[in-house]
């Protein structure tokens, strides 16, 4: 394992932060070209109160997913009732669900949360985000646990160990990240989400494709 995770950080150099501020209802996934991972944190519908706007079951099903990947990961984070959902789109999407990740929530105490913000028969104090996989991608199986225990901080503010799992497990790999905000934005990702901070791309190949379909700039 060791071995192969030095080749690979090897062969991939670390990639700045790379953001585009969209809907990603209608943004063109194809300036992004093919990403090896891809974790989304979508604002389902789960018939609950929310601090934010929601998408419908229909949105999220016709998102532009299977054009973003032809082989690799997908990370769907999903709760209360959008957990069938979700699973529902990772087959409409062509992957198989190979696994999930579960997320503890403690709180400043590190104790477990007790009162979660969401649930409809209990107070929810975790997370599930479920794991797709396309084709057969090279990666380093067996390193990390599917357990996170971690702190609660801001609304669908997501806990950062998620992605030292993901980088280790395929390391040095371009990364697209779906439904993000600033303090999402990594080495290696790209985020897409409508509260970052305008565009800012770097790679090359990137660049020349976002020019190409948006020569006028993108406007959301």
């Amino acid at each position: 394992m060791y071995a192969l995770t030095k080749q690979m950080s090897e062969v991939h150099a670390m990639v700045p932060p790379q953001w585009v501020c969209c809907d990603l209802r209608t943004f063109d996934m194809a300036v992004l070209g093919n990403c090896e991972v891809i974790m989304a944190d979508p604002p389902w519908d789960i018939h609950m109160e929310l601090p934010y706007g929601t998408m419908g079951d229909d949105e999220m099903r016709t998102l532009s997913i299977p054009l973003m990947q032809k082989e690799g990961f997908i990370f769907l984070w999903v709760t209360g009732r959008a957990m069938e959902l979700g699973r529902e789109c990772l087959e409409l999407w062509g992957y198989d669900r190979v696994d999930e990740v579960l997320w503890v929530k403690t709180n400043q105490l590190q104790r477990i949360i007790r009162t979660g913000r969401t649930g409809h028969w209990f107070n929810h104090g975790k997370e599930h985000c479920l794991v797709g996989v396309k084709g057969n991608p090279k990666c380093n199986k067996s390193l990390d646990s599917d357990v996170i225990v971690a702190e609660v901080r801001a609304t669908s503010h997501k806990p950062d160990e998620i992605y030292g799992i993901i980088e280790r497990l395929m390391p040095g790999s371009r990364k697209l990240e779906l439904f993000g905000r600033m303090h999402n934005c990594q080495p290696n990702w790209i985020t897409l989400g409508n509260q970052l901070d305008g565009i800012r791309l770097l790679e090359p190949d990137i660049v020349k494709r976002y020019r190409k379909i948006y020569p006028d700039g993108y406007k959301i």
